[in-house]
């Protein structure tokens, strides 16, 4: 038997296809109880409140027309916001420019700077680090390039500066 959130995120893969929201991609659907379902989308460009309107009715209507869930239930849409960490390779390069923070999986150390460069398996972040020169007695800034694979990702977060 097919579950809720599998019908669900058909009906937005097939929605998807539509030149108005081809530009749309699911990040997560959560059924967090019987009648509570929320749904995270982003964007290649960006996600407007009437993007949301239009997918929270559309999937309303299936969910009423094929009876799936009683007559109160809540489903929210709406954007992953910018706390929320990037998963697909396509947020990283709609993200390019921007500065993040990523956890990696090895040591658990968090790399901060800004994503340069997305290729197929990695991201190619830049920071600042005082670094220690030969001959030299005090340690000199130095922009560092960094390439972390994907596989050793456990999170990245945009960062934002209010300078």
């Amino acid at each position: 038997m097919i579950s809720l959130t599998e019908k669900l995120t058909a009906l937005l893969e097939q929605k998807f296809q539509e030149e108005e929201f081809s530009h749309l991609f699911l990040i997560e659907l959560k059924q967090l109880t019987n009648d509570v379902i929320q749904v995270f989308l982003d964007s290649d460009n960006s996600v407007t409140y009437e993007h949301c309107v239009k997918i929270s009715r559309y999937l309303e209507e299936h969910i009423e027309e094929g009876g799936w869930l009683g007559e109160k239930y809540t489903l929210d849409v709406s954007s992953a916001g910018v706390g929320a960490p990037l998963k697909f390779k396509r947020q990283y390069l709609k993200n390019i420019g921007r500065n993040v923070s990523i956890e990696v999986n090895d040591d658990h150390k968090h790399i901060k700077g800004t994503l340069t460069e997305v290729k197929d398996s990695s991201v190619v972040i830049e920071y600042e680090e005082k670094v220690k020169i030969e001959g030299r007695k005090k340690k000199q800034l130095m922009t560092i390039r960094k390439e972390v694979s994907f596989d050793n990702i456990k999170k990245t977060i945009i960062t934002i500066s209010f300078k």
